[in-house]
C-alpha cells in the first residue's frame, strides 16, 4: 500500500473535533496568530453541540451541588456573549411555578437571589415574583400553581454558535476539514504526525503540528485509547439528555423551568416561533455516542413530567420531533448522571510533544474554556470577549432594527421572513440577499421561504455538504417543510454541496 502524502506545513495545533469546544479553540488560537488545522468526522455540530437545551445559562440548579465557580464564570458569560452574537442569542424570562411539596419556597428564593449576585449582571433583569393567576404565564397551568418566580437567562442557537467559531476561525487562517476522520497519529519529541481520512474521497493525508488538542466530546476516551493508543487517567462519563419538540403549548413567549419529585428539573421553552422545546433527561449512556435517540421512554417521562403543570396533558401524539445528544461529563464518580459536574477539566500530557485532552464543559462556558486551554499552553493573549461573530456586529438591542432595515432594502420580505434571516445570519443576511429584488432573484423555492440563496450562502460560507446539515443544524427548517421539500433539497445538496 502506497504511503499517504504529507502535508508539508507544521501546524501550531491540531485539534480532533469540530463541537463547540473544538470550533471555539480554534477560533481563539488562529485569532492569537497561530497556524491552525481541525478536523470533525461529520458535521460540524453534528454531535452533543446540536443537541443542548439551546441555553446559555448559569445552571440554577448546579447551586444545589455547590457548583458555584462554575455557576459564576457560566452567568458572567451570558452578557459578554449576548454582546457577541446579538443574531443567535437573546435573553429570555424563565418562569418557575412553585411546587408545594417541592424545594421550598425560601430555597427558592436564596438560590434565585444568588443567580442575580453571583455574575455581576448588568444587561439582564432581576428576579421578581408573580402571581399565576392573573399574569399570562399562569394561563395553561393548574390553579394549584399559584406564585411563580420569574428570572434572566439565554437562548443560543448552538449549532450556528459552532458553525459561526469555524468561520471566525477559518477567516483568520484555520484549516477548518469536516467529515475528515484522524485515523492515528505518531508521536515525536517535538511534533505529532497526524494521519486523517477524507471519509467524503477516501483519501488519506499526514498532518503535523506542534500540539494536538483532543476535542472530541463523547469520542473523547476513544480518541486517546484507540486512535493514539494512549492510557489516561481521566474518562468522561456519558450521559444522554433528550428533548421533545411539540406544537406551541402556550400563548406567550416566556419559558418554564419545573421542578419534579425525582429532583430533577425540566424546561418548557418556545420554540422556532411556533414549537414548544422540552427537555432535558439525565440518563447514563451505553454504547456509541452517535447512537443516541430519544427513547420513547424518555418520551413519556418528559410529556409526563409536564403533564403534571399544565391543565391539558401532553401526550407522545403532540410529538412533532424529538432528539438525543450524548454529554461528555468528567466522570467525577457521582453516584447518579443529574449530579456529576458540568465543569470542565483540561488535561496536558508533556511527556513529549504535546498533547491537551478536553474532558466536559458547558456550552455556556465554551469561550473561557477555550481562553483556558491557550492559557495551559502558554499561547498567546486574550481578544474574543469584545469581537463578535460574523453577522453580531450590531447593538445587543438592535434586532428589530436589523429587521426593518432588511425589508426596507428588500421589500418583497415579510416580517416574519425578515426576522427569520436576521435571527439566523445578523448583519450577513444583507449579503446573501445581494441585489434581490423579489424571491425569484433568490432561486429555487423550497418552501417556508428557504431559498436557493440559502443554500448557497450555506455551502460556501458555513461549510454545509448535505440537506441534513441545512435542515436540521445550520437551521430547522425541517420542522416546517414537508417530505418532498426537504427531499429537493437534499437532492439540491447532492447535486451542488461539494467544496465550493
Amino acid at each position: 500500500m502506497a504511503e499517504a502524502p504529507k502535508d508539508s506545513t507544521l501546524t501550531d495545533l491540531f485539534i480532533i473535533g469540530g463541537g463547540v469546544n473544538g470550533c471555539g479553540i480554534a477560533r481563539d488560537a488562529a485569532g492569537r496568530g497561530l497556524s491552525v488545522a481541525l478536523a470533525e468526522q461529520g458535521d460540524l455540530a453534528q454531535g452533543t453541540s446540536s443537541a443542548s437545551s439551546k441555553l446559555f445559562h448559569g445552571g440554577l440548579r448546579y447551586l444545589e451541588y455547590y457548583e458555584f465557580r462554575l455557576v459564576h464564570e457560566a452567568l458572567r458569560e451570558r452578557e459578554v456573549l449576548l454582546n457577541a452574537m446579538p443574531h443567535i442569542a437573546w435573553p429570555m424570562r424563565f418562569v418557575l411555578p412553585y411546587h408545594k411539596g417541592l424545594r421550598a419556597r425560601w430555597l427558592l428564593r436564596l438560590g434565585l437571589f444568588m443567580y442575580d449576585h453571583l455574575g455581576g449582571r448588568k444587561l439582564l433583569p432581576p428576579t421578581r415574583t408573580l402571581d399565576l393567576r392573573s399574569h399570562p404565564t399562569g394561563t395553561g397551568l393548574k390553579e394549584s400553581f399559584v406564585t411563580g418566580f420569574e428570572y434572566s437567562d439565554c437562548w443560543v442557537q448552538d449549532a450556528r454558535l459552532v458553525v459561526l467559531n469555524a468561520r471566525d476561525a477559518a477567516d483568520r487562517g484555520a484549516l477548518i476539514m469536516t467529515r475528515t476522520q484522524v485515523t492515528g497519529a505518531t508521536r515525536h519529541p517535538d511534533h505529532w504526525d497526524i494521519t486523517v481520512e477524507d471519509l467524503t474521497t477516501g483519501k488519506t493525508t499526514i498532518h503535523s503540528a506542534r500540539t494536538l488538542i483532543n476535542a472530541a466530546g463523547p469520542w473523547v476516551s476513544q480518541v486517546l485509547t484507540q486512535t493514539l493508543n494512549l492510557e489516561s487517567r481521566e474518562h468522561v462519563r456519558l450521559v444522554r439528555g433528550s428533548h421533545i419538540v411539540t406544537r406551541r403549548l402556550f400563548d406567550h413567549d416566556q419559558p418554564y423551568i419545573l421542578q419534579g419529585a425525582d429532583g430533577r428539573v425540566v424546561f418548557a421553552m418556545p420554540y422556532e416561533r411556533d414549537f414548544t422545546l422540552i427537555g432535558t433527561t439525565d440518563l447514563d449512556h451505553d454504547g456509541a455516542p452517535g447512537d443516541a435517540v430519544c427513547t420513547d421512554d424518555e418520551a413519556q417521562y418528559l410529556c409526563t413530567f409536564i403533564s403534571e403543570y399544565l391543565r391539558k396533558p401532553v401526550t407522545q401524539d403532540d410529538i412533532v420531533w424529538r432528539f438525543a445528544g450524548v454529554r461528555p461529563l468528567y466522570d467525577d464518580g457521582a453516584s447518579s448522571a443529574t449530579q456529576a459536574t458540568r465543569d470542565y477539566v483540561l488535561s496536558l500530557d508533556q511527556s513529549a510533544a504535546p498533547l491537551l485532552s478536553v474532558f466536559g464543559g458547558k456550552i455556556t462556558t465554551y469561550r473561557r474554556l477555550a481562553e483556558a486551554a491557550l492559557a495551559k499552553l502558554d499561547l498567546g493573549k486574550k481578544w474574543t470577549a469584545k469581537v463578535p461573530l460574523a453577522g453580531g456586529d450590531f447593538p445587543v438591542d438592535g434586532l428589530g432594527d436589523l429587521v426593518s432595515q432588511l425589508r426596507a432594502a428588500h421589500p418583497f420580505l415579510t416580517f416574519d421572513w425578515a426576522d427569520r434571516l436576521a435571527r439566523t445570519y445578523g448583519t450577513c443576511a444583507h449579503k446573501l440577499l445581494g441585489s434581490a429584488k423579489a424571491p425569484l432573484d433568490l432561486g429555487q423555492d423550497f418552501g417556508a421561504t428557504l431559498s436557493e440563496a440559502e443554500l448557497i450562502w450555506q455551502r460556501d460560507h458555513e461549510f454545509a455538504r448535505t440537506g441534513e446539515d441545512v435542515l436540521w443544524r445550520r437551521t430547522k427548517m425541517g420542522l416546517r417543510l414537508d417530505a418532498a421539500q426537504c427531499e429537493a433539497v437534499n437532492r439540491w445538496m447532492e447535486q451542488n454541496g461539494g467544496a465550493p
